[in-house]
């Protein structure tokens, strides 16, 4: 298990999307699990910074010297403004960026549409001893594709055996994935955009199309509780993360991804050269 002391117990057991699971049930404002406060928070998160860039060296090194093939994929899938990408700064951020391989997935591209729908996913899929990001994924295709009517609901229905297929070759091929979702309230999405417009250093980040999409939020909470029934797997579990606390989000999806390096078990590699002689041929130099 990776719990700081301010956790009660694993986020990835208390956060994990199981049997019986109802979003409506998440509160986006709580903190499962973790008994302190914002500053403890912002403390556990700096603290765990070294152990986490530690364990994505160890992965990268052993993918470089030998034949590790292992990686580990975070898929980050949120409402606007739920912070996906103060994930990706604060958290990824903090490791080498060498190591990482991030992809923002948007509209399709034309050729994208002339492709099944995983095609362009299967493309960035992270090579060996990478950590790779997704930020919104596959899912997209089954969340604003069904509440916008953008396929048939029989193409929408394939697509989640489709997605459960395609993420079990992935992990029998060595790839450990975390799925998040972030839970943002209406009431917290509607002040963050309403910041981004009073901010002119925040103009760029505000999208209109925001405000339609919140005229469909119920949709899209239907939405994602059938991909949650539909695509949490015993090898590709979901995690629900409440998001209306930043810090809290950002700790969380920290630990659900130390959780899922530390499974790994990840030794430093052996040197494929004899050291002593290296040590005597460099003295002698």
């Amino acid at each position: 298990m990776s719990a700081s002391r301010h956790w009660s117990g694993d986020p990835a057991t208390i956060l994990r999307v199981g049997g019986g699971f109802r979003l409506s049930d998440v509160d986006p404002g709580s903190t499962p699990g973790f008994e302190g406060g914002k500053a403890d928070g912002a403390a556990a998160l700096a603290a765990r910074v070294p152990e986490l860039a530690e364990l994505q060296e160890r992965l990268f090194a052993r993918s470089r010297m030998g034949d590790d093939t292992r990686r580990v994929l975070l898929v980050l899938q949120a409402m606007d403004t739920a912070g996906k990408g103060g994930i990706v700064k604060h958290v990824v951020g903090a490791v080498d960026p060498q190591g990482v391989a991030l992809t923002a997935f948007k509209a399709p591209t034309e050729e994208e549409r002339a492709h099944d729908f995983l095609w362009r996913i299967a493309r960035r899929v992270p090579g060996p001893g990478l950590i790779g990001v997704f930020d919104r994924s596959h899912y997209e295709d089954v969340l604003i594709g069904r509440v916008r009517g953008l396929a048939p609901e029989a193409e929408i229905e394939r697509r989640y055996g489709a997605i459960n297929e395609f993420e079990a070759g992935l992990v029998a091929e060595g790839v450990t994935i975390v799925k998040a979702m972030l839970r943002i309230s209406k009431d917290e999405q509607k002040s963050r955009l309403a910041e981004r417009l009073d901010r002119p250093d925040k103009h760029w980040k505000y999208n209109p199309a925001d405000v339609d999409e919140r005229s469909l939020w119920d949709d899209y909470d239907a939405a994602y509780q059938t991909v949650f029934e539909r695509t949490s797997t015993e090898v590709a579990p979901w995690h629900v993360v409440p998001a209306d606390r930043k810090w809290y989000a950002r700790l969380a999806v920290q630990d659900l991804l130390l959780g899922a390096l530390e499974s790994l078990d990840l030794a430093w590699p052996s040197a494929d050269f004899d050291v002593e002689h290296e040590r005597a041929r460099l003295a002698a130099s």
